[in-house]
């Protein structure tokens, strides 16, 4: 092996090292902070403290996330977006046909919800007012209303829409019946089993959104 090609292979390797290094303490910043929010919520906690429970100085802290709050986006998106979220995305990526995407998107709601309240259902209730949370919540509201327009914009596009109904007051419809309180009020605190929330989901779409003939031949 040639000197240059030595030189390369090891640039390869200690590269590698530093990604699993910075990958193995960028997880125990995120366990550490998981721990600290929810014993005493979001905002009773410093960047200074979070650092010592983690082992790794202040600096190493805002370098990986920037801020608190790039700490907790960093949760956050964790927990929604994990191995639930991305098979359930796939899945929707493979189907053409509008109606079964509307009626997809309920897989996509469960799997975000399923996760946020196995993964942070604790810190959730410690920090209930915590304006970095609600902050945080907003972003996420934003973004779902923003992905799900394509998927309405297909359903208007090929004539599959209910009659009647105006585009911007289904991107309404379809955001309130897939919010985390419509999820909370049925499944944590109605007692529904995640599969009855998702097939009820995917029904209420179907009957708000979709015409009847178009469902009918579904």
């Amino acid at each position: 092996m040639s000197n240059k090609s030595k030189r390369t292979t090891k640039r390869s390797y200690d590269s590698r090292q530093r990604e699993e290094a910075a990958a193995v303490t960028r997880g125990r910043v995120l366990a550490s902070a998981k721990a600290l929010f929810t014993r005493r919520g979001i905002d009773a906690v410093t960047i200074a403290e979070l650092a010592e429970k983690a082992r790794v100085s202040a600096s190493t802290v805002y370098a990986l996330f920037k801020s608190k709050e790039g700490v907790l986006l960093a949760l956050m998106e964790g927990a929604m977006f994990g191995d639930a979220y991305r098979l359930a995305v796939k899945r929707l990526d493979g189907v053409t046909d509008p109606v079964k995407r509307i009626a997809n998107t309920s897989s996509i709601s469960r799997a975000v919800y399923d996760g946020e309240s196995a993964e942070l259902g604790l810190m959730r209730g410690a920090s209930a007012f915590s304006p970095a949370l609600r902050r945080m919540e907003q972003t996420f509201e934003d973004m779902r209303y923003a992905l799900q327009e394509e998927r309405l914009k297909k359903l208007y596009a090929e004539g599959h829409a209910k009659k009647g109904l105006a585009f911007e007051e289904a991107r309404r419809l379809m955001w309130m019946y897939t919010s985390r309180d419509v999820y909370r009020m049925l499944v944590q605190e109605g007692g529904w089993a995640p599969d009855r929330y998702e097939a009820w989901l995917s029904q209420t779409l179907i009957d708000a959104l979709v015409a009847r003939k178009f469902d009918e031949e579904d």
